[in-house]
């Protein structure tokens, strides 16, 4: 018994590696249960929309000139249209403040913290 089954090196390593390799498939198989069984998943997607109905309720409108609106208006048609969505049409462009990005990028950053608890 104080023999070694095998000496060869290359297999004590090809199993080592099969060995953790299985053991971090079955982790994300716990990570992937836990999502599917975390009661308070709902809730954070219900606060998500809510922030969301938030920010887009804050949108400063900016004054610009109308040959600069036409302008924005046709460019962001052509690059809708050359990324595939001919039939879009653009109807407004409304620009969103800086506030409402670094408000965002926190929430993120909150909600970031809580799923890792």
């Amino acid at each position: 018994m104080s023999q070694p089954i095998t000496t060869n090196p290359v297999l004590i390593a090809l199993i080592n590696m099969t060995v953790v390799f299985c053991v971090l498939y079955g982790l994300s198989l716990v990570v992937r249960l836990i999502k599917v069984i975390d009661p308070t998943q709902k809730k954070v997607a219900q606060e998500e929309t809510n922030v969301a109905e938030k920010a887009v309720s804050t949108v400063a409108p900016v004054s610009l000139q109308q040959e600069e609106y036409d302008e924005m208006i046709i460019l962001f048609t052509a690059a809708i249209a050359a990324y595939g969505y001919s039939g879009a049409r653009v109807v407004a462009i409304r620009p969103v403040s800086n506030i409402t990005w670094s408000q965002a990028a926190r929430m993120e950053t909150v909600n970031f913290r809580n799923q890792m608890r």
